[in-house]
């Protein structure tokens, strides 16, 4: 093993970048230290017309690029430099003998290749060229030798790395450079994983599974604390997430979230972004307590809240329109309160009235995720962990058409039985099953969640209610085992069902509502969320 050096000296830096982001600023920070700078191509060009001295890479090498840039720093003058052990007196003897320099700080970040793999404008052959291979070599060959030479693979080390050579005088110290290495192996993994993605789907064509998955993910931040206030927490995000998602929405007022705010929050967002028309969810322990569309937004706060008033105080809530004023208005009414909400945006009134009212204005936090995405047919893939594995499926996405579904009862539903069968069918698969939800006019008015049983859901759901169940309609995430459901939705006025069907006993409860009179649809499509 290498005897780690306290701090390491930076004399002498080699830098080949793609993304020119500070890089002028960073370099002329070194030149102040006294560090001799080598670059490549475009880099050096631009170092140049800075006003920069720079040593050309082929004069390092003793060769000129080639190959189209193909092949620049594959040399054993670039590695050679980068790779001797300075505590190794046969190392030093070697270079010398070769003519070799040290080179102490490596500067690279990679050919765009992500960027340009996600144009679906780009060709095959435009990918290729943009792997990139001389840039990873490099990496792996200074963060192999960590203990020795510095290595930046992001602008956004720059600053810091800057601080370092201050604070030490032109050195970094060992824990620094430690620190260096993993992110450069971070990097370049993730680099390669993208490559292996991309090629399997461009030569092999989209696969839903591929061969193997290689997980990247970037830390956010750390939190207080976990579900529970023993367990330690973080959060992390992929570099590709949507911009319509928790991690990347801004928080324009409020304390640090908490991770089960994220949790909670996460399902509010994916609620309303089912819906076209202003929609509101109310979620509690991830699930939604009330949910409401209406053509105004401050409408569809009213009813999403009333879905269940007793469990919305406490909650988050998910948003899908700017929130205007008149809607914080009703948000800050006595006797009302939130943990978070989620939106595109909050006109400055709205944000006025949710950060000076009482209560409110030390408490609560305003997300902003922006403008409301495109919806993808794509498939996405979710992952769960489970002991020694994962398991992967396909989201539950999609926009089902009720007028497709088959119509099982002697009677149909009405149009406006239609539309509340069409929200609550669309809620229901955002509910922990065994779930079922009763809706009217557009708004949950119970919803049972997280049952073992199927008919305890649907007792949950229409105690909630209570006489709203009256003339509602209901949604099961799964078909009926038994009529006991039918029966005892009949029994609080429940008017008409949607369900998958698909059991063995699905004649009894057709022959149920026929019975009691109700219309009932099968979507054939189960909504099962555990």
């Amino acid at each position: 093993m290498d005897r780690e050096p306290a701090r390491v000296p930076i004399r002498r830096a080699l830098i080949s970048v793609s993304d020119k982001s500070d890089l002028i600023s960073f370099v002329k920070g070194l030149a102040a230290f006294g560090v001799e700078i080598i670059s490549t191509g475009g880099t050096r060009r631009e170092l140049e017309a800075a006003g920069i001295s720079v040593v050309d890479v082929s004069d390092v090498t003793g060769f000129p690029e080639m190959l189209d840039g193909r092949v620049k720093t594959l040399h054993p003058a670039v590695h050679g430099g980068l790779l001797h052990r300075r505590d190794v007196p046969e190392h030093l003897a070697q270079i010398t003998a070769h003519g070799i320099s040290p080179i102490d700080l490596l500067v690279v970040n990679l050919y765009p290749f992500e960027k340009v793999s996600a144009d679906s404008k780009s060709s095959l052959e435009d990918v290729i060229e943009n792997i990139d291979i001389g840039g990873p070599a490099m990496i792996r060959s200074a963060a192999k030798n960590h203990s020795h030479v510095a290595v930046l693979v992001d602008p956004a080390q720059y600053r810091p790395f800057l601080a370092e050579l201050q604070r030490h005088r032109g050195a970094v110290a060992a824990d620094f450079l430690r620190d260096l290495a993993l992110a450069a192996f971070e990097r370049t993994a993730e680099y390669d994983r993208c490559i292996a993605d991309t090629l399997q789907k461009r030569i092999r064509g989209q696969t839903v599974f591929p061969p193997s998955i290689t997980l990247s993910y970037r830390k956010g931040e750390e939190l207080r604390y976990g579900e529970n206030p023993h367990q330690q927490a973080a959060f992390y995000f992929e570099p590709s997430a949507p911009a319509a998602s928790i991690l990347h929405a801004k928080k324009l007022h409020g304390k640090e979230l908490s991770y089960n705010n994220l949790l909670d929050l996460d399902a509010a967002l994916s609620i309303v972004l089912e819906f076209d028309r202003p929609a509101v969810s109310v979620i509690k322990h991830n699930n939604p307590c009330g949910s409401a569309v209406a053509e105004t937004l401050v409408d569809a706060f009213r009813a999403a809240w009333d879905g269940d008033p007793t469990s919305a105080f406490g909650s988050v809530l998910g948003i899908n329109r700017t929130v205007d004023a008149e809607t914080a208005a009703a948000l800050v009414e006595p006797g009302r309160f939130v943990e978070a909400v989620v939106a595109p945006d909050f006109d400055p009134e709205a944000i006025r009235l949710l950060t000076t009212v009482p209560t409110w204005k030390t408490n609560v936090r305003l997300l902003a995720y922006g403008p409301r995405p495109s919806r993808d047919s794509s498939p996405v893939l979710e992952y769960r962990p489970i002991a020694g594995g994962l398991l992967v499926q396909t989201c539950d996405t999609g926009h089902d058409d009720l007028y497709a579904a088959k119509v099982v009862t002697t009677s149909s539903p009405t149009e406006s039985q239609r539309r509340d069968l069409a929200f609550a069918w669309a809620l229901v698969r955002h509910v922990r099953s065994n779930a079922i939800v009763l809706a009217a006019s557009e708004a949950a008015v119970g919803v049972g969640a997280g049952q073992m049983s199927r008919v305890d859901a649907c007792r949950i759901a229409i105690e909630k209610a209570g006489e709203r169940a009256r003339g509602a309609v209901l949604a099961s995430d799964a078909f009926f085992p038994f009529r006991d459901n039918v029966d005892l939705a009949a029994k609080a006025g429940i008017a008409a069902i949607v369900q998958p069907g698909g059991s063995k006993r699905d004649g009894e409860s057709i022959e149920a509502c026929n019975e009691h009179g109700i219309a009932m649809l099968f979507t054939g499509e189960r909504r099962f969320r555990h």
